[in-house]
């Protein structure tokens, strides 16, 4: 066993083709010891490696049931927290890059959400009146915090089936980080648009009046997804000027007016199902991140289907995008030497709250 991690720099100046061979080795010698999780936005590079691929909570899920000693993680932080609270005591959660996190779950720590349920305190029982609910994008202590005050997790998937569990509890919600998800999902229970407010944790109070709390169901945190953000009604139309016969599908993230002029709004799981689905020679308009989009465009292509992505500018997700083969190279070899680096772990009180809080999520899940 090596006394000392072997060092990250000697592999950046790698190409992605002289990392594969050693890739493939390193995976040979570490047998089932090992799990490489793909989630649906990395790059191909390193996507081609995983053993599992889909989103974070199904891939934390068979990185659990597995016999593998070692989970690496192509993902982002709090996918990696994940795997670390749901996988046994003697498995270990490992991110490649630890500047891989993720913009939107950052625009929502503790101390912010701790803060609104203070002020929040000053107008009504949060602990009586409001479920508080993370989207699975987001720490681990703020899983923790939904665990700790009676609410839970949810995932584009199951919003709705969160949201009504929530609200079958307390009268309101607060939704965090992501306030398209939240959006979309009430729209689509019948909760009006004036049912539902923006909590901008810049500002005293959320920004809101008392009066305001007191009326709505649903507090959106002002949180969101720089990619699905930058999505626009006017690319769904001059796309359908052009193609009127296309199909235009979105993930939830993506801003109210966009879900609403598309034919079908779902999760990462439910688009790549739907286009898998579609009638040979049918063109599509996706509204999620780029790298799935080329996929599927490239998976389904000898089947006729075309398949755009929707912004005509390209926006990459910064921290989906860091993970590449230089890193993943470097994190195998240094478990072959007996070494492991950039280990993830979730405190254990932390990580019991945030336990309850997914748990319940996958209790009340279809």
């Amino acid at each position: 066993m090596a006394a000392n991690p072997i060092e990250v720099d000697p592999y950046t100046s790698l190409s992605d083709e002289a990392c594969e061979a050693r890739i493939v080795a390193a995976r040979e010698k570490l047998g089932e010891r090992l799990v490489i999780l793909g989630h649906h936005y990395q790059r191909d590079e390193v996507f081609r490696h995983a053993d599992f691929s889909g989103d974070s909570l199904k891939l934390s899920r068979q990185a659990a049931a597995s016999k593998a000693e070692y989970i690496v993680f192509c993902g982002v932080h709090f996918m990696a927290e994940v795997a670390d609270i749901l996988s046994r005591p003697e498995q270990v959660s490992i991110l490649p890059d630890l500047a891989a996190g993720c913009s939107m779950a950052d625009m929502a720590n503790l101390a912010k959400v701790e803060r609104a349920w203070r002020e929040l305190a000053t107008v009504l029982d949060p602990d009586e009146e409001v479920t508080p609910v993370t989207y699975i994008n987001s720490a681990a202590d703020l899983k923790a915090f939904c665990g700790r005050h009676g609410g839970i997790v949810c995932t584009s998937t199951n919003a709705r089936h969160v949201l009504e569990w929530a609200f079958g509890r307390r009268d309101k919600v607060l939704f965090f980080p992501d306030q398209h998800l939240g959006r979309n999902t009430g729209y689509t229970m019948d909760i009006p648009l004036e049912d539902m407010v923006v909590w901008d944790y810049d500002q005293p109070m959320g920004g809101l009046s008392a009066q305001q709390i007191r009326d709505a169901r649903l507090i959106l945190w002002k949180g969101f997804c720089s990619v699905h953000q930058m999505f626009r009604p006017e690319h769904i139309d001059r796309f359908k000027e052009k193609y009127p016969d296309a199909h235009v599908i979105s993930h939830p993230e993506a801003p109210f007016e966009v879900c609403r002029k598309s034919d079908y709004v779902g999760s990462t799981e439910y688009i790549i199902k739907t286009i898998r689905e579609a009638e040979p020679g049918s063109r599509w308009l996706v509204g999620t991140e780029l790298n799935l989009v080329n996929r599927l465009h490239d998976q389904y292509r000898h089947e006729g289907k075309s398949v755009h992505f929707m912004s005509p500018t390209v926006c990459m997700c910064s921290t989906m995008f860091r993970i590449d083969p230089q890193h993943l190279l470097w994190t195998l070899e240094n478990l072959v030497d007996g070494t492991p680096v950039n280990r993830i772990r979730v405190p254990a009180a932390e990580a019991e709250q945030a336990r309850l809080a997914l748990n319940r999520m996958l209790d009340v899940s279809p």
